[in-house]
């Protein structure tokens, strides 16, 4: 059976805000007791950033209280076909503080945890967005076929 390759291709700006429109799980990047922390969670894209909602006590809180910088990841990789995408935006973490837009964001973003009460309400800027796309490359030849008695 021939092995497909993919190739690596950049995405502008917008693709990568639309594909990242297109998922609604991703990965939180921060700093938590000086150390690199991940964590999963749950967004929507909205014209002022990247939104998430977690409750309070979680590790990101510290990070969203002095607005420090984090990265958020999100990707659709298939491991058979090795197409997909992986986005990337790096960004001031800050909470939502205006009623109004707080009200919009919970009603839009249900959180996927069954936390007693995800009331804290986070934006992530999108001054840094970077994005690429895995496509299908060029088939190799199988390498059975190439032997030869």
């Amino acid at each position: 059976m021939p092995d497909q390759s993919s190739l690596f291709k950049e995405l502008t700006r917008a693709e990568s805000l639309y594909r990242l429109g297109s998922v609604s799980l991703g990965r939180i990047v921060f700093t938590h007791n000086a150390l690199p922390a991940i964590r999963p969670v749950n967004h929507i894209v909205d014209d002022s950033g990247l939104i998430i909602r977690t409750h309070h006590g979680a590790a990101i809180i510290s990070a969203a209280v002095g607005g420090v910088v984090v990265a958020y990841e999100a990707d659709v990789i298939d491991p058979d076909t090795r197409v997909g995408w992986s986005v990337i935006v790096i960004g001031t973490a800050r909470f939502v503080t205006n009623t109004e837009e707080i009200s919009r964001f919970h009603r839009l973003l249900r959180p996927w945890v069954s936390e007693p009460t995800m009331d804290h309400v986070i934006r992530i800027d999108t001054k840094l967005v970077t994005g690429f796309e895995l496509v299908p490359g060029p088939s190799e030849p199988d390498s059975a076929s190439n032997r030869q008695s």
